[in-house]
């Protein structure tokens, strides 16, 4: 259970909620284990298939009170709300700020400077634990260049210049993601990112994290009561989820690409893992994706410390917490969207 911006996470597997007058009882196996005031929160999100009592949802619904269920794995299930309910206000400004190039570029600059902030500090920590496995003046070269890109992105001036910016910062980044494998060299290799299909093993790996993390930022938005499909950075395409992907481009350096080198290094997973097929693709066969699962709820289930809020939460609330950011950013209740500026 963490309380966060009046927003309380059960995070718990096998929790009911129950309620008891304004108090919101958290009960397991008939036990009560916390006894909350139910004011105290305008949404909650509970991560697990058990539920929640109909006196706790119409009583939800009759506060305004939001009421998101996820699986344990976070991916978005249902969400219960009022008659009277802010979402569509919400929603409505998402839409202005779609249209308009002008407020998209802060939020669209938030997105991409933190993912450059966060890709340099990758590059950074493979300096201080390997500086005898890895070619140090190329490194040093590189986080400068991402130093300078991601101070760049904060000052530039539209969206395609963004883009380009950010460009110029990802080959930088990716020219020394093959130097981050440190094992398995024979197997896994990175020459340049590719995808549908990805032609190698490690680029398969990192696009099935990507697609993890895109569903995770996808559930949180929806959570929160964005629409995951209508972004800033990412244009408006049938079926894409473009907030979704705007949102997890500051998290991917650090829940994605650092979980496959870690993957490869440590050898949790190796290339029977993995098949190619006529074509040149490389997918991951089912043992594979079950071994990357696993390894992605451990990780979700790490703590950190959220550098924004300064309290200790654990990975997988990092794309909650962040979405309910940005909404309050929308909202005006922030002066701006405040990046998950990982070090």
């Amino acid at each position: 259970m963490k309380p966060l911006f009046n927003t309380l996470f059960i995070t718990k597997e096998g929790v009911y909620l129950g309620l008891d007058g304004e108090t919101i009882l958290i009960q397991q196996e008939k036990k009560t284990l916390a006894r909350l005031p139910l004011h105290n929160f305008e949404q909650i999100t509970v991560f697990g298939y058990t539920g929640a009592s109909p006196a706790l949802m119409q009583k939800c619904a009759e506060e305004n009170i939001a009421l998101n269920f996820m699986t344990p794995a976070g991916r978005f299930m249902a969400r219960v709300i009022g008659k009277a309910n802010g979402n569509v206000l919400l929603r409505k400004e998402q839409y202005r700020c779609s249209d308009e190039e002008k407020r998209s570029l802060a939020y669209a600059q938030g997105f991409l400077a933190g993912k450059l902030y966060n890709a340099r500090w990758v590059l950074e920590r493979a300096l201080r634990d390997h500086p005898d496995r890895i070619d140090v003046e190329r490194f040093q070269a590189g986080c400068l260049q991402l130093k300078q890109a991601s101070q760049a992105a904060l000052q530039c001036d539209s969206l395609d210049a963004l883009r380009g910016i950010e460009g110029e910062g990802a080959k930088a980044y990716f020219a020394l993601f093959d130097g981050m494998i440190l094992q398995q060299k024979e197997d896994f290799f990175f020459t340049e990112r590719n995808r549908r299909p990805p032609l190698d093993r490690m680029n398969c790996l990192l696009s099935f994290l990507y697609a993890l993390l895109a569903n995770d930022a996808a559930a949180a938005l929806e959570g929160v009561g964005l629409d995951s499909y209508v972004g800033f950075l990412h244009r408006d395409r049938p079926g894409r989820i473009s907030l979704a992907l705007d949102l997890m481009e500051e998290l991917r350096p650090v829940m994605a690409d650092r979980l496959a080198l870690a993957l490869v290094n440590r050898k949790a997973i190796g290339p029977k893992a993995f098949r190619q097929e006529s074509s040149g693709a490389v997918l991951l066969e089912d043992e594979g994706r079950k071994k990357v699962l696993e390894a992605w709820h451990d990780r979700k289930e790490e703590t950190i410390q959220h550098p924004f809020l300064q309290e200790n939460i654990k990975w997988g609330l990092v794309p909650h917490v962040q979405a309910l950011l940005l909404a309050r950013a929308l909202r005006g209740d922030l002066d701006a969207y405040p990046a998950f500026l990982w070090k």
